[in-house]
């Protein structure tokens, strides 16, 4: 069979551990399934006959069928046994006699017979069934052969009777051969495709289990190299490259493990053995060489180590650069340029048209006597995207990565319009037509609304629910980290960075005495570098702008409780003031931050901590100067939260 999948020892001490003992039972898990479909595959006879002194050689399945054949054809010996016995005249020298002897089919059996005793007290056969090797095309030709045959014979045919092949007379034998032909084609490559599929799918699901079954190894060995080492590495660059030289030092151990239980005990020692002797008798011929040319071998000496300097030199650079080669490419993003912005185009497309969608909702729903809006932000970070592109295509180019969109904007966005009918009372008012009296009275009718919601998942929620494996989700972590190496690469945009070092503000001390400003600032500087997370409102979920705001309003201990609101929400919460009279603690509201279906209403919102300064949840959650151009371009209003 199949060599099996290596299984892991941990002590009881390193079992303790939480994550190794989780890691351990996953490895084994995946092991127990790689294991399951490798027993599974199509095995084939191997014969190995080992001889009295011991040594053993492989016979393959050709071997086995000829002993296979061997025991028919003694079978078929001992039938004719039974059968009478032919006779055949020979003449004899015996006193010039001639005498008619039998050669009877016993005779011949008796001597196999003896010759096999013979050979079983020499030989032991050991059968044994091994995994077959994956098909290849070459296997597949034999499908075709009755074809083959009937090609040759209608080619006979046809020669025979010395027509050319577009003449139909006389060729009626040839072309119901040619009929023939090309129906056992067609069948033969219908089974033939079949069978070499399902042979195919196989292989693959062990391959992919077996990959599974290393991948889970390698992390149980991650897990168990972090509690030895007791300041692990926080950066995703660093802990990605450890991961990598321990997956490559397990495959190494792996290979040379297979290799060393196949090779055979008694042809290692024979092997060592001649090459003691065969060392030996080079070392007495090298000795007597250096006798006799003492400054000859000086002179070889010399020039072999300044070829081994300059080689160790070019050597050492080549893995150098190759090192920071590997590296570099490994945190960068490897599609053009326009292609990586073509593709974030593609996508704020489709965020473009669920805007429209929302914006045309009243028209398209008409009769509705109310319209209720629960929008969450639309917009993503464009770094996310071209990371996860990057993790799943490597190169990939705008044509290619279409159905990935889509895929990830259903995921990202849902839109869901809910009617509502309340029962409303009106006071209404009529005339006695007889008395002429004034009446009035309360009366039921229908109120009809339409809810309109917009949940936003936010894109990097639904990457991480993507299903990636482990080393595609470090390799994704890197690239947010080193945002693909380009840095500069979406310009302007508020969302387009990934994250890392916030920009931090000494807030001065004199705005620090309003007890309801130092309240806020205090809960909000607790999530400084805290990523942005489209539709996030608390802290195991990181936020978004508003749902920072949010939480630090209803969080800092002055009473106020506003829920979770949008940026829209809290404008209209918010009693309105000029820039003017704007001090720390107000609010500070931008506009056209993104295609939002109210693009003139805010989009953007922070906390105003004085100074030209405001505290936000860009990406991360960071201070900023609001006398930037962007923000300057995008400015809105002040609001101040009531009592």
């Amino acid at each position: 069979m199949a060599d099996r999948m290596p299984r892991l020892h941990f002590t009881e001490d390193e079992l303790s551990d939480r994550d190794i003992r989780k890691a351990a039972r996953k490895a084994e898990e995946a092991a127990d399934k790689a294991d399951a479909a490798i027993e599974s595959l199509p095995t084939k006879r191997r014969v190995r006959i080992s001889r009295a002194s011991g040594k053993a050689e492989a016979v393959d399945e050709l071997l086995s069928d000829k002993l296979h054949q061997s025991r028919q054809s003694s079978k078929a010996d001992r039938k004719k046994e039974k059968s009478p016995s032919k006779r055949r005249s020979r003449t004899s020298s015996r006193h010039g006699r001639v005498e008619t002897t039998a050669e009877r089919p016993s005779d011949k059996l008796r001597m196999e017979r003896q010759f096999s005793k013979a050979m079983r007290e020499k030989f032991r056969v050991e059968v044994t069934e091994v995994t077959a090797k994956k098909p290849g095309a070459a296997g597949r030709v034999a499908v075709n052969a009755p074809a083959a045959v009937l090609a040759a014979a209608r080619n006979t045919v046809r020669d025979a009777v010395g027509r050319p092949d577009n003449d139909s007379e006389g060729n009626s034998g040839a072309d119901a051969l040619q009929t023939g032909e090309s129906t056992l084609r067609t069948a033969g490559s219908i089974v033939n495709n079949h069978q070499y599929s399902r042979k195919l799918k196989q292989y693959d699901k062990a391959a992919r289990l077996e990959q599974k079954a290393d991948s889970a190894n390698v992390n149980a060995l991650y897990q168990r190299e972090r509690r030895s080492d007791p300041s692990p590495s926080s950066n995703p660059l660093s802990r990605w490259r450890q991961k990598q030289e321990l997956k490559k030092r397990y495959l190494e151990a792996k290979a040379s493990g297979r290799a060393g239980a196949s090779a055979s005990a008694s042809g290692a020692a024979n092997g060592g053995k001649k090459t003691a002797e065969g060392t030996k008798s080079l070392m007495d011929k090298g000795i007597e060489f250096v006798k006799e040319h003492p400054k000859a071998i000086l002179v070889i000496g010399v020039l072999g180590l300044m070829v081994m300097l300059i080689a160790g030199t070019f050597s050492s650079c080549t893995a150098m650069f190759a090192g920071s080669g590997n590296a570099v490419l490994g945190t960068s993003y490897t599609a053009e340029d326009d292609d990586i912005l073509g593709t974030d185009a593609d996508y704020t497309a489709l965020e473009t048209a669920l805007n429209n969608q929302i914006n045309s909702i009243e028209s398209a729903n008409p009769g509705y006597d109310e319209y209720r809006y629960d929008l969450d932000e639309i917009g993503h970070n464009p770094y996310e995207l071209a990371s996860y592109l990057t993790v799943l295509f490597e190169d990939y180019t705008r044509a290619e990565v279409q159905s990935t969109l889509q895929s990830l904007f259903a995921q990202q966005y849902i839109l869901t319009l809910t009617p509502e009918v309340e029962v409303r009372y009106r006071t209404e008012t009529s005339t006695d037509p007889e008395t002429g009296a004034t009446i009035t009275e309360t009366v039921p009718y229908n109120y009809y609304i339409l809810n309109v919601k917009l949940t936003n998942k936010g894109l990097g929620a639904v990457i991480r629910a993507s299903g990636m494996t482990e080393e595609q989700s470090n390799r994704y972590d890197v690239l947010m980290t080193t945002s693909g190496n380009r840095s500069e690469l979406f310009g302007e945009d508020v969302y387009g960075v990934s994250g890392g070092e916030y920009t931090d503000y000494d807030i001065p001390g004199e705005a620090l005495t309003d007890e309801k400003f130092r309240r806020m600032i205090t809960e909000a500087e607790k999530y400084l570098g805290y990523p942005y997370v489209w539709g996030g409102s608390s802290p195991s979920t990181s936020f978004d702008c508003s749902g920072f705001v949010s939480w630090v309003i209803n969080h800092s201990g002055n009473g106020w409780s506003v829920g979770r609101l949008g940026a829209r929400g809290l404008r209209q919460m918010c009693d309105i003031i000029p820039p003017s009279e704007a001090k720390p603690g107000d609010l500070i509201f931008f506009h056209h931050t993104y295609d939002a279906p109210y693009p003139d209403d805010a989009t953007h919102v922070g906390i105003y901590v004085g100074g030209g300064q405001m505290i936000h949840c860009g990406n991360p959650i960071s201070y900023a100067s609001i006398e930037s151009n962007y923000w300057q371009q995008h400015f809105l209003c002040f609001g101040r939260i009531p009592d």
